[in-house]
């Protein structure tokens, strides 16, 4: 059976399934990919560190007003299609407390609404929801309807979804348990197609806007800044990403590098890195740039090039091998192709990158994340975001909780230690603390028995403590 009459399989399931023909063009594309067993690795002798950033500082200034032209051409798209499951959540994890009862969506909201009090300008503002965060966060956000800032039809883009890939057969998976389970998001990438796709790509061109920043919903750093808007006008850059300084807290996430055949910037995610080339990967020193996933984009320009390539930007494909029911390893193998928003660094020529401080990065991964984030370290800024505080000089505390604690119910009955001066703290066993417990510098906390042990109010620094 040829390629061109397997994928026919693919084309009938997802046109069944209402998907636009912008995200089938970018699917066909990634498969294709696939049958010509190209896996996306980027090998560490083919690239180069990538020295060449300009510093936040030197591009924008920290105290300029935003202009009332820029903002009217401008348009902010938080990514929301990711669900809490690996934290016990079976919600939209924008959904989840970060201070006191305030979620990740009511701090983007006020951030938006900040700035339309701020600039008395209609900041456009769209969230690219999944199916499986939709409804949740629409009900959510009719909390802000008086503020314009709810219904699917004024801020909602719809992320796609695509097949799971039988990886016997190579055609469209079958699972009748649970038909839902046939299929999956195409990764954050998928923005591109969505936008094409959707409509909303002519609706805010037609309607003059021509910048778009884009960031995750999980990064209440990330807020549309003044400077770096006029920078990226300014500049006249088709594209733009925000990078920061890597340390070990972000060791494992994508990094920016240049290849040497032609000297093009891109991105590289663990996901293409080889095993052997994972300790090269993970240093820090050699590949400084870390991607924070906030972009900044010219939507004139990303038309162009989707109508040059028939409405798929030619992306790295990512080739993922799970089961078709991830909670059963018994059934059968699939593959699950994604694409990584950042990698369109490598299809808009011109393309450059910035290294913001580290205040414009604050994602929650993991509740060791959280854990911190909720912390004395960071602190919500007037402006709407959850930042380091001052004192930190950038560099966030690396907290390393143990699986007892991956779960968000397991953080309710910790208590929280002042962060405010810690490095790297580790827990191990079942610990609780008391208040009035500062952390200095690096310290562990290890109880090896099953019974509950309690650390007592004071300063802990530099210091290994068994319970």
């Amino acid at each position: 059976m040829s390629s061109m009459s397997e994928f026919i399989f693919f084309r009938n399931k997802m046109e069944a399934a209402g998907v636009n023909e912008a995200a089938i063009r970018a699917f066909e594309q990634n498969y294709h990919a696939l049958e010509r067993d190209e896996n996306g690795m980027i090998a560490e002798d083919s690239i180069k560190p990538c020295e060449s950033v300009p510093d936040f500082a030197d591009v924008a200034a920290t105290d300029e007003d935003f202009s009332p032209e820029l903002l009217a051409k401008t348009v902010v798209i938080k990514l929301n299609g990711g669900l809490g499951t690996s934290m016990g959540l079976q919600k939209a994890k924008s959904l989840l407390p970060v201070k006191g009862s305030t979620t990740f969506l009511d701090i983007i909201a006020n951030q938006i609404l900040h700035l339309r009090e701020q600039t008395g300008g209609m900041v456009r503002f769209l969230l690219m929801n999944s199916f499986s965060t939709s409804e949740d966060t629409l009900e959510h956000m009719e909390f802000y309807k008086d503020q314009n800032l709810s219904g699917a039809e004024n801020i909602e883009l719809m992320q796609n979804q695509v097949p799971k890939i039988d990886a016997e057969t190579m055609l469209p998976v079958e699972w009748g348990k649970d038909p839902n389970h046939e299929w999956c998001p195409p990764g954050h990438g998928d923005l591109y197609a969505a936008l094409a796709g959707s409509g909303w790509l002519d609706a805010l061109i037609a309607d003059g806007v021509k910048y778009a920043f884009v960031s995750n919903s999980d990064n209440l750093g990330a807020v549309l800044d003044a400077g770096l808007l006029r920078y990226f006008a300014d500049s006249d850059l088709p594209f733009l990403m925000e990078a920061t300084r890597r340390t070990e807290a972000d060791k494992k996430g994508g990094h920016l590098a240049v290849r040497n055949l032609d000297g093009q910037m891109l991105l590289r995610e663990v996901a293409q890195c080889a095993d052997e080339d994972l300790e090269d990967f993970q240093n820090i020193n050699r590949h400084r740039h870390f991607n924070t996933n906030s972009l900044w984009i010219r939507l004139d320009v990303l038309k162009g090039l989707l109508e040059k390539a028939s409405g798929a930007l030619p992306l790295p494909m990512i080739k993922n091998s799970k089961t078709v029911d991830p909670r059963n390893r018994e059934s059968p193998n699939v593959l699950q192709l994604e694409i990584a928003m950042g990698a369109a660094i490598e299809s808009f020529p011109g393309s450059s990158a910035v290294c913001v401080p580290r205040s414009r990065f604050a994602p929650v991964k993991t509740t060791s994340d959280l854990f911190a984030l909720r912390s004395d370290a960071y602190e919500q800024t007037p402006d709407g975001r959850i930042a380091l505080v001052a004192e930190r000089a950038g560099e966030p505390p690396v907290i390393d909780l143990s699986d007892a604690y991956k779960m968000v119910d397991s953080l309710e009955g910790l208590g929280m230690p002042s962060l405010l001066r810690a490095q790297h703290l580790k827990i191990r066993g079942s610990v609780r603390f008391a208040d009035g417990v500062k952390i200095v510098g690096d310290v562990s906390f290890t109880n090896t028995t099953e019974e509950t042990k309690w650390v007592a109010g004071g300063k802990y620094q530099d210091e290994d403590i068994m319970l």
